[in-house]
């Protein structure tokens, strides 16, 4: 009897694949990171004092970088993340390069991460093979409290605020239009639902663009924790038959839960998350099924670390003749996270990447918090990765002896 993560010769318990490409010393270290991150109350503590010793301005640099920051990021620039794209490659897995720099919020700021953005989609174009998809946020370039305002009073914008979104759209459009230029796929990640409207009206509009002549560059990202998301990813594709474009869609379950959920309390409005995880897989497992079924029109991009899912798109898949490397069809997953998902995939034949993080430790620590705390908060996430590590080590231990 096939367990949740087989399906005919795929495993997602097969450890010799999920870890080749890490050696014995990298794998001890692997091992110590989950064994630590295992324990909540670890997780909670050290993420105080990591914070604590970064606003004293004490030197802790160097042990973060050897530890979170080499598990779950590749590098402090583009440059110093070609050993990580290379690594992945080795094993047929491509690389997101994924600029987590956060906190900005000025012209400056937003014209500098533009222009690494453009760095990111060039070195995509020049390792087509080995960095299939760029990414960006819209709230990266562009200020949150703008956007909000945007999408809740239009119609109340100063010149100001009207110069600003301007800027906004222009800095949208000159990374879609270099991404379609250069035949690199884009994703625009999802945000907060109170800024949500607005990057997927950019979105569309981008679509409509440049997703012509058969060519699917620009992905919007639908976060099927909210209730709305399924019925607006089958709008868009809709209207994307209608008006001769297709849609690119990265399918998500979701990253603001607590907040979102909080705001919505907080202002007295409907929570615009699902009541349950269950009702969320639900949600998301229909996605995959449709976009199966539409797959004229819509190409896809798994962003998940759920078995299941995962292997009912391969079912999906094989059911309707669609090839393991078909184009329109990839599965990603966060770097240091899941391997046994994705080495496995991509060991089978299908198409797969890793999300890379990359930038400044310092500036990079509010990504690596949220990654400590989400493993520790998931139920049983970094249990699954402890437990696999600490297997495939058993395993080599026994080869051995």
């Amino acid at each position: 009897m096939k367990t949740a993560s087989q399906h005919h010769n795929l495993s997602f318990e097969d450890t010799s694949v999920a870890f080749a490409h890490q050696s014995d010393s990298k794998l001890r270290k692997t091992y110590l990171i989950f064994a630590m991150m295992n324990q909540n109350w670890l997780v909670k503590i050290g993420t105080f004092f990591i914070k604590l010793i970064l606003k004293l301005g004490l030197p802790v640099k160097f042990l973060i970088k050897n530890t979170l920051f080499s598990q779950f990021c590749g590098g402090e620039s583009i440059e110093t993340c070609q050993k990580t794209i290379e690594n992945l490659a080795k094993s047929k897995v491509g690389t997101i390069l994924d600029y987590s720099v956060e906190g900005e919020d000025n012209e400056k700021d937003f014209d500098k991460t533009t222009e690494e953005l453009v760095k990111t989609i060039k070195k995509a174009a020049q390792q087509t093979t080995d960095i299939p998809f760029s990414v960006f946020k819209v709230s990266g370039i562009g200020s949150v409290d703008l956007l909000e305002k945007v999408q809740e009073h239009e119609e109340e914008l100063t010149s100001e605020d009207k110069a600003a979104f301007e800027r906004v759209h222009s800095r949208v459009d000159r990374l879609c239009k270099l991404a379609a230029e250069l035949n690199v796929k884009i994703f625009l990640d999802a945000e907060e639902t109170w800024i949500q409207d607005v990057i997927d009206n950019l979105c569309y509009e981008m679509m409509k663009k440049y997703n012509v002549g058969g060519k699917t560059i620009v992905y919007n990202t639908y976060q099927l924790y909210r209730w709305e998301s399924l019925e607006n990813l089958m709008k868009a594709c809709d209207k994307g038959r209608a008006e001769g474009y297709t849609v690119g869609g990265k399918l998500v379950r979701g990253a603001y839960i607590e907040k979102e959920r909080r705001r919505a309390a907080e202002m007295e409005y409907k929570s615009p998350i699902h009541v349950t995880k269950e009702d969320t897989d639900i949600d998301f497992n229909k996605a995959v099924h449709y976009a199966i079924d539409n797959v004229d029109v819509l190409s896809i991009c798994l962003g998940t670390h759920n078995e299941d899912s995962c292997l009912l798109c391969v079912k999906l898949m094989e059911d309707n003749g669609i090839a393991k490397n078909d184009a329109r069809i990839w599965f990603a997953q966060l770097l240091g996270m899941s391997d046994n998902i994705s080495y496995n995939l991509a060991n089978a034949g299908y198409n797969v990447a890793k999300y890379v993080p990359y930038g400044p430790v310092e500036a990079v620590m509010p990504y690596l918090f949220r990654r400590a705390e989400e493993n520790s908060s998931i139920a049983g996430q970094s249990s699954r990765e402890f437990l696999l590590v600490k297997k495939e080590r058993e395993r080599r231990m026994s080869k051995a002896s």
